[in-house]
């Protein structure tokens, strides 16, 4: 019998994602339940942080639609709202007792964040809605800073970084509030631009992907694409020495906390005119994948620094994560459909409103870290 080709493995995988995707959570929690290391047991100890579900779906759900890292959302949630949430009360003198370490933090965000990236960079593959030869420049580009960054961040003080980081995400809410973010948008622009939707006339149908998406890229360098629905967008990967100028700063922030090269990132592909739906479905490879990178520095690399620490998995609260990763998952499922069916000046708003919100998060731990 003919092994089936890699073409046919990747469209059957693409086809049936959603169970693939959905499955791995249930095999997490099913091991973790099985045979991780716990503090405690019994129904109480795995139910009692059942409420952090829905607000890890909606933080998952608005980062992978957005296309920037979950810990941009999940670590100021578990600083400022998850010990009022657990204590209780708003007494800051409660709050002492159920706040959570750095390093429990950076456990929580990296498991969560890994699985809802994972889960939302497959759906927009499959919707359509990545350019993967401009991703994988991108990551090669942005590993070296990585490593960089996940180094430094075992020397470099909390305060300093924190402040660093919020003064380059205001940076990056004003550059995308002056950025034309409806360049390239079918809905906009394609009948000015002679472009047909719904995978009509002479656009490119791949018949290695679902529905009538497809690619195509002519000489000179110009790329149609097609996604899932039909719509399709004109652009040129041109760029590359803006994109890695943010991408490279962005890669150094994505090291030292897990988050910043797709917050940068997402600003630099809009500017170099990549329409805003492949932006962000593309920015989610870059960020999955240097995640990945960077946790496995965080994990391993800190004997390679002095004073440098490592993560240690039997102090995890697998009670919490049990959660978690389930919802993360979810909300990346989600995200695609939520990306395609927002007007672009809503993602526009909602970008950087988020950025700015998460800067003066940023700028009150700063604060906190030095007073």
């Amino acid at each position: 019998m003919e092994a089936p080709s890699a073409d046919r493995v990747q469209r059957s995988f693409l086809k049936y994602q959603h169970l693939f995707v959905l499955t791995a959570p249930v095999l997490f929690v099913t091991a973790v339940y099985l045979f991780a290391p716990t503090t405690g047991t019994g129904t109480d100890y795995w139910l009692d942080y059942w409420w952090l579900f829905p607000f890890f779906l909606l933080g998952a759900t608005i980062v992978n639609t957005v296309g920037i890292s979950g810990s941009a959302l999940f670590v100021p949630f578990l600083i400022f709202v998850y010990p009022v949430l657990a204590s209780g009360s708003i007494d800051p003198s409660a709050w002492a007792a159920v706040a959570l370490s750095p390093e429990t933090l950076v456990k929580v965000g990296l498991i969560s964040e890994s699985f809802g990236l994972s889960s939302s960079a497959v759906a927009f593959i499959q919707y359509g809605l990545v350019d993967r030869r401009l991703a994988l420049t991108l990551v090669g580009g942005a590993v070296p800073f990585v490593v960089a960054g996940a180094l430094l961040s075992f020397v470099i003080p909390e305060p300093a970084f924190h402040l660093l980081l919020g003064l380059a995400l205001i940076a990056a809410s004003y550059l995308l509030f002056n950025a034309d973010l409806g360049h390239g948008d079918s809905a906009d622009d394609g009948a000015e631009a002679g472009a047909v939707t719904d995978g009509g006339g002479d656009l490119p149908d791949d018949a290695d992907k679902l529905g009538p998406a497809g690619v195509e890229t002519d000489p000179e360098g110009n790329v149609t694409r097609v996604d899932k629905a039909g719509d399709d967008y004109r652009y040129t990967r041109g760029g590359y020495l803006r994109r890695f100028a943010n991408y490279s700063v962005g890669g150094t922030f994505q090291g030292l906390a897990g988050f910043g090269i797709g917050e940068l990132g997402i600003v630099s592909m809009l500017g170099t005119k990549v329409p805003v739906r492949v932006a962000i479905g593309t920015n989610h490879i870059v960020v999955a994948m240097t995640a990945v990178l960077a946790s496995l520095v965080h994990v391993f690399g800190g004997g390679l620094v002095p004073g440098g620490h490592s993560i240690d998995l039997a102090s995890t609260p697998w009670n919490m994560v049990v959660f978690t990763v389930p919802a993360t998952v979810t909300g990346g499922q989600i995200a695609p459909y939520v990306s395609n069916a927002l007007d672009v000046d809503t993602i526009k708003l909602g970008v950087g409103g988020l950025f700015a919100v998460i800067a003066l998060a940023l700028f009150g731990m700063a604060a906190g870290g030095v007073l």
